[in-house]
């Protein structure tokens, strides 16, 4: 049966694309007002235009970049002032620089920490006080190279880490307050990670309208109950 998230308010980090542009038309198809950030003006407003156009529910574009404590806490409050109050943050923005630790770049490494897990944590930081209100929800998309490790990937390995292990410690800091907090850890995902275009090719791969249909699950399960860890695959990955 399809859920129905009429009258609730999500704002998505790095909504313009990818996971965050899936799960924001899986909300708004279940009839959310969503708020997508993305640091470039003219890409979320036109995804935020072809959101409104799916019909369901509404949807605010605002230029945001998640290392920018201030611009957070505006687009925290630019939420509250069009549809009055937060009900859920997704932390998705992420990016992936990959190479072995001896050519990995000191601007690639530092760019990985302050957007996966600094932005992160402002994230948070900027929207939990509307969520006390309102008893909300925090999903964080991590991924399960937040648990794998694997050669050629040892900054973005640290980052989803330190994101999974944040994500279940805020869970328990905040959960006396109403806020349940969820971490999805997804494999390999047909995304724009890594400046690529995702192809047919990519077809086996978790599309982002899956993980949008699980943080539709998340916002609907009872109050009572908080699945603080998500791990999804790929079902029938190629064989090598």
């Amino acid at each position: 049966m399809a859920q129905d998230l009429s009258g609730k308010t999500v704002l998505i980090t790095g909504g313009s694309k990818g996971i965050g542009l899936g799960v924001a038309e899986a909300l708004v198809d279940a009839g959310a007002q969503v708020t997508i950030t993305a640091r470039t003006g003219s890409e979320v407003e036109a995804a935020a235009a072809k959101l409104e156009a799916r019909g369901g529910g509404s949807a605010l574009g605002v230029a945001c970049d998640v290392r920018d404590l201030e611009a957070q806490h505006g687009a925290v409050a630019a939420t509250v002032e069009r549809f009055g109050s937060l009900d859920a943050l997704i932390a998705n923005a992420g990016i992936g620089r990959m190479g072995p630790v001896d050519t990995l770049g000191v601007s690639d490494w530092h760019a990985m920490i302050d957007t996966n897990l600094t932005g992160v944590f402002y994230s948070v930081k900027a929207a939990v006080e509307a969520l006390k209100e309102s008893r909300g929800t925090i999903v964080t998309i991590s991924s399960l190279a937040g648990t794998n490790f694997f050669a050629g990937a040892s900054g973005y390995n640290a980052t989803k880490f330190g994101l999974t292990g944040f994500s279940q410690a805020i869970m328990l800091d905040l959960r006396r307050y109403g806020i349940r907090v969820s971490t999805i850890m997804p494999g390999s995902v047909a995304t724009f990670i890594g400046g690529r275009e995702p192809t047919e090719a990519d077809a086996w791969k978790i599309q982002p309208e899956d993980i949008g249909e699980m943080v539709v699950y998340l916002l609907s399960v009872p109050a009572r109950t908080l699945p603080s860890k998500i791990e999804v695959r790929p079902s029938l990955p190629p064989q090598r």
